[in-house]
């Protein structure tokens, strides 16, 4: 191939990248409700999405995550409404909750939502019906797409065109005993649909919180879901977080969760991901202020032609903060994990004490693992650590479960379950927890 052809050709590659994303910010800005216009937020965005091109090999964050099939499917913005009936939540539905909001395709429905059981003074349901309160209209503009990280090109696209948020906001001082379920329920379309979730979280000083994120599909449409949730952790604060991924296996699924957290606060999330042709998780926690702590802990398992991509970035900025990262993947037939996580520790967060660790379990010789944990540290006075591993179930481990009397496909089952046990046994709802230790354990035994 001479060498014009093959500029000719990367060009040709370049544009239909470029009409594909300006494809999809087109349909995004078509679902933005008028009563929920803010232009500017809008504006900026749109801007920030017209000056990036769709992700590729070539880009550094995307060297591992293939998205080229995804340009194959015209996705469009699901219809709304959707009907749903209450039946159809059942399966997901926690009942030690005290509260349950549920979107559907992107909107809340609040006639299947429930928050009779919220301490006085919590609120939590749609953006569009808080932003009917003029009063209320001030605080979600100081929170709403004012996160660092909001320059991403799918973060961007999502603030271009969300068409509703779930708010949640708990006052100062109060303590939510029971958690607050969000369910994002992807429903199928006659089309392949594009639907953009969002939540705004917000925990004042001295307030805590369990929040458990929930998204799941049903049917086999080709499903695009682009996720952004924004959590504020106040002083002192403390928020809870469960995140489960189980959609459909025709999903192209990319969240963006970013936390922001004051002095003495503390946030804990587990993240389980199970669903999903592809799904992608970026992380982005922002210590504000000392004596801070963030607890992550990921688990990822994907069969078949599944990927799941977790990009993590943990960035402190004063003394006396603590990280601690565990991310597992199980990776099965011809599966794809990857791992890329940065903690940032600059000259002024003295005495840190951060781990990362990213641990890879290969059920079949066939799939593959990329992973690059990172510590970047200027500071001098810091206890930190991190690593990676890949490997397969031990020989000597099957084989001493046998000499017990274990059966060897027993002793398998029983040696994956405990490998995913040590994030899930954080997943901070019990019901919840045992759902998806079913599902792991139905893993096990095709195993």
């Amino acid at each position: 191939m001479g060498t014009s052809e093959a500029r000719t050709q990367a060009l040709s590659k370049s544009q239909q990248r470029d009409a594909y994303l300006a494809g999809l910010l087109e349909a995004a800005r078509a679902a933005v409700p008028a009563e929920l216009a803010l232009a500017d937020l809008r504006r900026t965005a749109e801007a920030l999405v017209k000056e990036q091109t769709f992700p590729h090999g070539k880009q550094e964050s995307w060297r591992f995550t293939d998205l080229s099939s995804m340009m194959a499917i015209p996705f469009k913005v699901a219809d709304q409404p959707v009907g749903l009936d209450a039946a159809a939540i059942d399966p997901v539905v926690l009942p030690e909750a005290g509260a349950r909001l549920v979107v559907v395709n992107g909107q809340v429905n609040e006639t299947l939502s429930s928050t009779d059981r919220l301490p006085a003074g919590v609120i939590a349901g749609s953006l569009k019906t808080l932003w009917q309160d003029e009063a209320w209209r001030d605080h979600l503009l100081s929170h709403i797409g004012q996160q660092s990280g909001n320059h991403e090109v799918f973060t961007a696209l999502n603030t271009a065109g969300f068409a509703d948020a779930v708010v949640v906001w708990v006052p100062r001082g109060c303590v939510v005993e029971e958690p607050v379920h969000i369910i994002y329920a992807s429903v199928p379309q006659a089309q392949p649909a594009m639907v953009q979730p969002r939540a705004l979280v917000v925990a004042e000083a001295n307030s805590a919180l369990t929040l458990i994120e929930d998204f799941w599909g049903r049917g086999m449409g080709d499903h695009f879901t682009n996720a952004v949730s924004e959590i504020y952790v106040g002083a002192n604060a403390q928020i809870t977080h469960g995140r489960s991924q189980r959609e459909t296996e025709a999903t192209f699924h990319v969240g963006k969760t970013v936390v922001s957290q004051e002095r003495d606060s503390r946030y804990r999330c587990t993240t389980v991901s199970l669903g999903g042709r592809c799904d992608r998780h970026h992380f982005e926690v922002y210590q504000q202020g000392p004596q801070t702590e963030t607890q992550l802990h990921g688990l990822g398992v994907v069969k078949g032609q599944q990927l799941t991509d977790t990009q993590s970035l943990v960035a402190l900025q004063h003394p006396h903060g603590t990280v601690n990262q565990l991310q597992k993947n199980i990776i099965d037939d011809q599966a794809h994990s990857v791992f890329s996580g940065r903690i940032i520790v600059p000259q002024a967060a003295q005495l840190t004490n951060a781990t990362q660790m990213n641990r890879n379990l290969l059920l079949s010789a066939k799939g593959r693992v990329d992973t690059k944990p990172q510590l970047e540290i200027v500071a001098d006075n810091v206890q930190c650590a991190h690593g990676a591993t890949v490997s397969q179930l031990e020989a000597d481990e099957i084989f001493y479960l046998q000499s017990r009397g274990i059966a060897p496909e027993q002793a398998q089952r029983m040696l994956i379950y405990a490998f995913a046990m040590e994030v899930l046994s954080s997943m901070p709802a019990a019901s919840l927890r045992d759902t998806l230790s079913q599902t792991i354990a139905q893993l096990a035994e095709a195993s």
